[in-house]
């Protein structure tokens, strides 16, 4: 597909597209997946025809020429490419090593037209966990597809009778899990609270079809508490928003674990809503469970955010301030043990 020739510190690579392939499909409308290409590059990139010249240092070249051979690999595999997938593509060439046509065609669950599948490494790792393990942990910041994903596997893993039931369940924080004084029915009180998970239904069944399901038992959306006392066989049982759960309701939750099910637990530590002072159950159990067989922790990055570019750039951001305020805080602990040895050993001097 590319053939190169050097001259001194830089060097000319061609790359030639089979004929039946669209040059639009690889460069995108009015050239939009290209320019996502070029500010990515030093090298200089012409396109001629099926032809795309690339000149520039060689190792850079041969970046260039791997990228466009995995686009052309997800053309073939009938993949609609943007510049999301574009710029996720360089990041897994750069970073990883991985070939981005395995990741990103990897088909989860097919559903109302649309296909759904990990769009970073770390996905793909977790969702192959999951195929491995009985129970995964996923933990990482907002967006990164860790609710959403394991939904989708639950469903699929429905569709294939590999499981008689999907429960859905995530700590009501908010009301304290005493949900009594709240006005209506039990799931008109719990609704706002488990509303992300019936949005995730949603996109995965035929609304029609839901309320049916939830009648018959075979999906189960409810909170934390309603899990005590139960054993959860041939079920997949999805624990969302796990970082606000207590030690205690974490140790409950995972010993409902029945014959024949799956578990998967969700959440983000970095966004603990838990009472000043009370552990969080997520931060714990790494600790606790670390090294036990069957047991997964897959962590996911800012990297792996799927929603818009700049939820990316806020997580980064919480992050860098989180660390700085800690790192302050250190230095002004240190400061003020310094000062206090100081002061002992003027006070002993005196004395």
């Amino acid at each position: 597909m590319a053939d190169s020739s050097t001259d001194s510190a830089q060097s000319q690579l061609k790359i030639v597209v089979p004929d039946d392939h669209s040059m639009v499909g690889l460069l995108g409308s009015r050239d939009e997946l290209l320019h996502v290409v070029e500010r990515a590059f030093d090298s200089d990139i012409h396109v001629r025809g099926n032809e795309i010249t690339v000149t520039g240092r060689p190792e850079e070249n041969a970046l260039v020429a791997r990228l466009f051979e995995e686009l052309v690999t997800l053309l073939k595999n009938g993949t609609q490419l943007t510049p999301d997938a574009v710029e996720r593509s360089l990041a897994m060439l750069r970073s990883s090593g991985e070939r981005p046509a395995d990741v990103l065609t990897l088909d989860i669950l097919s559903t109302r037209g649309r296909t759904i599948r990990p769009k970073t490494l770390n996905q793909k790792r977790y969702v192959d966990a999951i195929d491995r393990h009985t129970i995964v942990f996923s933990i990482g910041p907002a967006g990164t597809g860790k609710t959403y994903l394991a939904m989708a596997k639950a469903v699929k893993a429905l569709q294939a009778k590999e499981v008689n039931r999907i429960i859905l369940t995530r700590p009501a924080v908010e009301a304290g899990e005493r949900l009594g004084y709240l006005p209506g029915t039990l799931y008109e009180k719990i609704d706002p609270y488990l509303r992300p998970l019936y949005d995730a239904l949603h996109d995965m069944l035929d609304p029609e079809s839901i309320p049916k399901l939830m009648s018959a038992g075979t999906i189960e959306v409810a909170p934390l508490a309603y899990m005590r006392g139960r054993t959860l066989n041939d079920s997949f049982i999805i624990l969302d928003e796990a970082q606000n759960t207590s030690p205690e309701q974490m140790k409950m939750f995972l010993t409902r674990l029945g014959f024949g099910s799956k578990v998967v637990v969700t959440g983000d530590i970095t966004q603990v809503d838990l009472p000043s002072g009370e552990q969080s159950g997520l931060i714990v159990v790494q600790e606790i469970l670390e090294g036990i067989e069957d047991i997964h922790f897959s962590y996911l990055t800012s990297n792996d955010v799927v929603r818009h570019r700049l939820v990316t750039d806020i997580v980064d951001a919480y992050n860098r301030y989180d660390k700085g305020r800690t790192a302050g805080s250190s230095a002004t602990r240190e400061h003020r043990a310094v000062a206090r040895r100081g002061n002992v050993a003027r006070h002993r001097e005196r004395t």
